[in-house]
């Protein structure tokens, strides 16, 4: 007789969901390939940009132009500029929370964008001019126009940022849950008769 495993077991999980573990594992994965990828721009970006006007690229769809930016898009909020730390510690609190009960993978990618996003636009903040946590950060995509009149300035966190996010949007709306589930199927299952057998008659109980 084969013994059943321990609760909370990350070898086993019931309906085919991803064991904890390998979810974590992923959203930590993606979370670090982004937030290096980040700052590898941004360093490519300072060591060739710093004093060079706008760069062209796609016939103009695309310019790369350094700037560094105190506020959130379009400079929002410039002058409180040590608000946004708190609000990227804030939301990697909530994402660590989220990875508590946290099953399934394309969650697990979707949280990791967020991390990662969060955690590149976190370091500029703590770690560049012109102070800790007041620090400016650093932009260097433009569409459409040089300066960021059609849109804002960006970075790769920003990008990934973006992405977590609407992902995040597309799995709810398609009803898959963060431990794996689907909130359709769950409702389905709570609908059917106790002891319908697969014939579709109900049976009485013993």
């Amino acid at each position: 007789m084969t013994a059943a495993p321990p609760a909370g077991s990350d070898t086993v999980e019931s309906g085919g969901r991803t064991p904890r573990r390998k979810a974590v594992g992923v959203l930590l994965t993606v979370a670090l390939v982004a937030l290096a990828a980040d700052l590898v721009t941004k360093q490519l970006a300072l060591s060739s940009l710093t004093g060079r006007g706008p760069v062209s690229l796609l016939g103009g769809s695309v310019y790369l132009t350094l700037t560094r930016n105190s506020g959130a898009a379009w400079s929002i909020g410039a002058e409180h500029t040590w608000v946004f730390p708190l609000i990227t510690i804030g939301v990697i609190t909530w994402i660590g929370w989220m990875a508590l009960r946290l099953r399934s993978l394309p969650w697990a990618v979707s949280l990791g964008l967020v991390l990662g996003g969060a955690l590149g636009n976190l370091s500029d903040r703590i770690f560049r001019a012109p102070g800790h946590f007041v620090g400016h950060v650093v932009d260097m995509v433009s569409l459409f126009d040089p300066y960021g009149q059609v849109w804002p300035v960006f970075n790769l966190a920003d990008s990934s940022l973006v992405c977590g996010v609407l992902l995040a949007v597309l799995l709810e709306l398609t009803g898959r849950q963060r431990d794996g589930s689907r909130a359709g199927a769950e409702r389905d299952r709570a609908g059917e008769p106790t002891g319908a057998s697969p014939d579709g008659e109900s049976r009485g109980r013993a």
